[in-house]
């Protein structure tokens, strides 16, 4: 197995992990490569200023953009990748978000499947990762073939009241389906978890909700510090040969039957471009030409709406989001997004972001506020792209429906006023949080235009599978990581059936 196992699999994020779990029971050997190591108990993971302030968690590493400008992306490097520090909001795509969607700026191109063909691996995924939530009352919600699990994480009382406000207004305020054990996640501090680290203390990521599944197989081996450098083809350019990866300072290589790559979507599309080889001197699967482009992140602000009469003594917040402007602007026109709450937001957490301001005003603001979340679709743009200058990955990102995220902006902000806030700021967040990069490597059902096939198999060779953010060939918008999960399932049942790796 050491060295020629039956599938590698390079990264341990939402996508390896899933798929990881849902192969495990077959018996075939698998080798999943993780460049982090385990994020370990310790008392800066509730520490907000080692978090926000100190960026205590955060790579190095810089990213560039295409002005030779060096920045740091906001990406984690853990077991369990991103999703150690995510709200684990594990929302299904609207159906309508598999068709075609017509935005002011844009079209949003359909899947080449419908929402059924993925909807019974959306229930799987939801059972895997022990999803919170209440079907109903949310009216853009697609249908279900199964109930969730547990019931909605509750409402604290200062939060049960604005919702109650909203509802007064007509909107329709629905519980986020959230992967959160919340006892278990209170047990270890009162704090909330949206963008704290989590080290198997409530939170359902990738490491302690599938990887950890997985792991309990003989056959499933992890390898931390384990950084892949490039994929080695046969001397056809088809099948991938072998895996080379740099672990303590040693070059090492395994030769397995399948590869899996789910790096992430700006690196898996950096380790493609890097292992260009005569056969494939675009990089590997880009036949097409389309391997880095078509990167989407989520146009998204946080909304904070403040009044003297209002005092927040919530501790986690993050329990509701509406969708009333999601499928329409609410008057017949263009989608504009979703709405959901953040975690809460304290004094400290603002200080990283207004490091100049007192921390009494920042405390106050906090006491007497309330923070939301708003989230726009980014169309998918083949100019927006990530390329390689030396070993540099080049983040070439412009943003597309960016006037219906003002709109959607301006929308929750009148609607936050009516409710009885009568000071309301936004501030959109940038290039440097990634929120919910995806796209870069998409699936589709024409070589021509796409890098994988609908079963996330690249067309140009046989024996490698993307399985992150990448294959998404739209962002929609809502939190992806359980539409990744879910295909990942699919996937590896397609893979159990029809591949011969043991």
């Amino acid at each position: 197995m050491a060295s020629s196992p039956d599938i590698v699999i390079i990264g341990s994020g939402i996508g390896g992990a899933t798929l990881a779990s849902g192969i495990a029971p077959g018996g075939a050997s698998i080798l999943i490569l993780e460049a982090g190591g385990h994020l370990s108990a310790s008392p800066a993971n509730r520490d907000q200023v080692a978090i926000f302030q100190r960026r205590h968690f955060h790579s190095s590493e810089l990213w560039y953009d295409s002005t030779g400008k060096g920045f740091s992306p906001g990406n984690y490097y853990y077991v369990g990748g991103n999703s150690k520090f995510y709200g684990a909001v594990l929302a299904r795509y609207r159906a309508e978000d598999f068709g075609e969607i017509v935005h002011r700026e844009g079209v949003s191109p359909a899947w080449p499947f419908p929402y059924e063909t993925l909807e019974p691996w959306y229930t799987r995924a939801e059972q895997l990762y022990a999803v919170r939530g209440m079907l109903g009352e949310d009216p853009t919600e697609p249908s279900h073939s199964g109930v969730y699990a547990h019931p909605p994480v509750p409402d604290e009382p200062a939060i049960a009241r604005v919702r109650a406000r909203l509802s007064e207004l007509g909107l329709h305020p629905y519980s986020l389906p959230l992967g959160v054990d919340i006892d278990a996640w209170l047990a270890g501090g009162q704090t909330p978890w949206d963008a704290h680290p989590s080290s198997n203390d409530g939170k359902m990521d990738a490491e302690t909700a599938a990887l950890s599944k997985a792991l309990a197989h003989d056959n499933v081996r992890l390898e931390t510090g384990a950084r892949v450098t490039r994929l080695e083809t046969a001397p056809d350019g088809k099948a991938i040969a072998a895996v080379h990866y740099r672990q303590n300072g040693e070059d090492k290589v395994v030769r397995p039957a399948l590869v899996v790559l789910s790096a992430g979507a700006v690196k898996s599309a950096a380790l493609l471009l890097a292992s260009a080889d005569n056969a494939n001197p675009d990089g590997l699967a880009n036949r097409s030409g389309q391997v880095g482009r078509n990167f989407m992140n989520h146009n998204a602000s946080a909304v904070i709406a403040t009044a003297p009469w209002y005092t927040n003594d919530s501790v986690y917040q993050k329990t509701f989001g509406f969708n009333d402007f999601y499928l329409s602007d609410g008057e017949g026109g263009p989608p504009l997004g979703n709405v959901q709450l953040l975690g809460r937001v304290s004094g400290p957490i603002l200080k990283s972001s207004m490091p100049s301001a007192p921390g009494w005003l920042l405390d106050q603001i906090s006491r007497h506020g309330i923070d939301f979340y708003a989230m726009s679709e980014d169309i998918p743009s083949p100019e927006s792209r990530v390329t390689l200058d030396g070993q540099r990955i080049v983040l070439h990102w412009t943003r597309t429906n960016w006037q219906a995220h003002l709109d959607l902006v301006a929308r929750l902000k009148s609607v936050l006023r009516r409710a009885g806030f009568p000071l309301v700021v936004s501030q959109a967040f940038d290039k440097r949080t990634p929120s919910h990069q995806c796209g870069t490597v998409r699936m589709g059902s024409d070589p021509a235009t796409s890098p994988l096939d609908i079963w996330c198999r690249a067309h140009d060779h046989p024996n490698l599978f993307v399985m992150d953010a990448s294959f998404l060939p739209t962002s929609a918008a809502v939190n992806p990581s359980l539409t990744i999960a879910a295909q990942a399932l699919r996937v590896a049942d397609h893979i159990a059936t029809t591949e011969r790796v043991s």
